[in-house]
């Protein structure tokens, strides 16, 4: 006997993005914004001020990369049972790519899904880690290995926010950008080298070309079985680095930087970058203080960390590697040979 389930159904999850001062919102449920206790200092009262709900509740989380782990969202969670939140009510991320990713992740996982809102204020959120619906933790074995895709019911991109981000936070930010434009854009990346991004009108245009670059792609492919796979670019690398480093040493776009040069220099053994176009990318990596440099210090234990990537199948690592400045790959046929020798020019870069 067989029964069918018929579950065929076209779900529309579109929503905006909005780049600009942040307007009113009303919401009619109760609304919990979670963020950390940096972002709260700074920019609470200026959300606050903007915002009506029948009920309105905070919740705190530390700050950094290192506490996007499961206790985290479990404190996110229980908060919202104990305020008895519902099906209707909504929550509101405000604060980096760590506090959206744990809050879109809870807000898929409560009552079995409920909406939120993506209210970035670093560079990198606005840019890349608030758009496309990922959500997640990390865990001993990587980054963003937990998770869930769970669209936002909307995004709002304040400028205002920058105001306050570090340099280094803000470098990191670019390094997302830098990336948008090597995958996909050779005019974007021709402007970025012309550009000062830390000009406000120009960080505008970029926040706008990247977001409508990522928004494009995602729209292609929202679960990530194909192209958008690209926008990991740097990340195969990075993450590595992330992990060895327990996610203390460099920022997400530090490492994403490093990532991106690893995987240009992989490019270039394989005939598929010119040197010319490697340079160039690492002249704009240096432009805005970002490293370039990594010391490896086991290269077979960093091999093997890219089996716990996502984009891995069985046996197999699939690489991003940029063809030229505007076009990439996703390559699963790259001989292991040849990775390590990319990776042995990373072993004793630097000590300390």
């Amino acid at each position: 006997m067989k029964i069918d389930i018929a579950l065929k159904k076209e779900i529309d999850n579109s929503y905006e993005v909005h780049i600009g001062t942040l307007p009113n919102l009303k919401i009619d449920a109760k609304v919990a914004i979670v963020t950390n206790p940096k972002i709260s200092g700074l920019h609470l009262h200026y959300l606050l001020s903007r915002l009506s709900a029948k009920e309105i509740y905070i919740i705190t989380v530390e700050d950094g990369e290192s506490y996007k782990t499961l206790a985290s969202l479990e404190k996110i969670v229980n908060n919202l049972f104990e305020h008895k939140l519902n099906r209707s009510s909504v929550l509101i991320a405000l604060g980096g790519g760590v506090v959206g990713d744990m809050t879109g992740f809870a807000a898929s996982m409560y009552q079995r899904g409920i909406d939120f809102i993506q209210i970035p204020t670093t560079l990198l959120a606005q840019v890349d880690a608030s758009v496309g619906g990922k959500t997640g933790v990390n865990n001993a074995y990587g980054k963003n290995l937990l998770g869930a895709f769970h669209q936002p019911r909307a995004v709002y991109i304040d400028p205002h926010f920058l105001s306050t981000l570090p340099k280094r936070e803000y470098s990191a930010g670019i390094a997302e950008v830098i990336k948008m434009a090597v995958c996909f854009d050779k005019d974007f990346f021709e402007w970025l080298e012309k550009a000062d991004l830390n000009n406000p009108e120009h960080i505008k245009t970029a926040i706008a070309k990247s977001v409508k670059t990522k928004a494009h792609v995602v729209s292609q492919d929202e679960k990530e079985k194909g192209i958008r796979a690209a926008l990991n670019y740097g990340h195969t690398f990075g993450h590595v680095i992330e992990n060895e480093t327990k996610y203390t040493r460099y920022l997400h776009g530090e490492s994403v930087a490093i990532g991106m040069m690893m995987a240009n220099e992989l490019a270039s053994r394989l005939g598929m970058m010119k040197t010319d176009e490697l340079m160039r990318i690492k002249k704009l990596l240096l432009k805005y203080d970002l490293p370039v440099a990594y010391d490896i210090v086991d290269i077979e234990a960093f091999y093997q960390a890219f089996f716990l990537d996502k984009k891995s199948l069985d046996s197999k690592i699939t690489f991003i590697v940029p063809s030229h400045i505007g076009g990439v790959e996703l390559r699963s046929d790259i001989q292991k040979d040849i990775v390590m020798d990319v990776l042995g020019t990373y072993s004793g870069q630097i000590r300390g």
